[in-house]
């Protein structure tokens, strides 16, 4: 349900670990009155005394249909909704935690602009969701959960958290999905930045802890809705947050960007001006 809400736009006025508060995202108020059970899942709007699960509240927000409903889900990797609009926790296992081999899972890198450059950041993870056997490109975050990725497949097991790349440094860039973040050290001649990737934007709060540590923060988030308004959070939050997203303007991520100009690169020198190559 954090999922849902962070891609409307909507984040927590007050949140705890069993419980976060928001304003409606159905209407206009001051005071929030939509309350979200973490464990459970379950949300409650107290102005109007309604509530339920993902499917009640895409019904009241988008006025869907059952069917609109799954048809929505099926586009999304909000793993949390799947269970939900299945009925059932998904029986999965991780069975072995590689080195990346695999040629297909090295061709979809390579397709995504990565090279060799970026697989020490990433394994190859075997695993089974009920029953069936899948592998996948693995980013792992500070809680031991994994971001998995292939050609058709995109999802994550155990804990969401966010993921950190240190290199000592008092700079930290922020990115939302793990290819932004490759594809950014792909592009420099020498990393220099510590990099914090936020891995869903329901992790922003958990983020802004971490980010209070550091002296400047380079900001290079998605070009939709969602990343402009954690974009925007955060610049009001840090007075250090810097934009960088005019550099793919024309881009949807970084990634994309990546694709754009691969053979180039970007590199920040020590007062955050960037400098392109192409």
């Amino acid at each position: 349900m954090e999922e849902i809400l962070c891609s409307l736009g909507c984040f927590p006025n007050k949140e705890n670990e069993n419980e976060a508060w928001y304003l409606s995202p159905f209407g206009s108020e001051t005071k929030a009155s939509f309350k979200l059970n973490k464990r459970k899942n379950q949300w409650y709007l107290f102005s109007e005394g309604v509530g339920g699960n993902n499917i009640d509240f895409l019904k009241k927000y988008y006025n869907y249909s059952i069917n609109e409903i799954l048809s929505w889900a099926s586009e999304k990797s909000f793993s949390s909704f799947h269970q939900q609009t299945e009925n059932e926790k998904p029986n999965y296992n991780i069975t072995e935690v590689a080195e990346i081999q695999n040629w297909n899972l090295k061709k979809y890198l390579f397709e995504r602009g990565l090279t060799q450059r970026s697989f020490k950041f990433l394994k190859e993870i075997k695993f089974t969701i009920n029953n069936k056997k899948l592998y996948a490109v693995g980013f792992e975050n500070l809680s031991g959960g994994w971001e998995l990725r292939n050609s058709f497949y995109k999802g994550s097991l155990l804990k969401k958290d966010i993921s950190i790349i240190k290199n000592d440094s008092d700079r930290i860039v922020v990115f939302e999905g793990f290819f932004d973040a490759l594809s950014y050290i792909e592009l420099q001649e020498d990393l220099k930045e510590d990099i914090l990737v936020l891995n869903s934007i329901s992790m922003l709060n958990k983020a802004k802890s971490y980010l209070q540590n550091y002296s400047k923060i380079l900001l290079f988030l998605d070009n939709d809705p969602a990343g402009k308004k954690t974009n925007d959070d955060l610049i009001s939050s840090f007075p250090n947050a810097i934009d960088y997203s005019f550099l793919y303007n024309d881009n949807k991520d970084f990634n994309e960007f990546l694709v754009a100009v691969k053979g180039g690169f970007i590199q920040l020198d020590e007062a955050g001006r960037s400098h392109c190559f192409i």
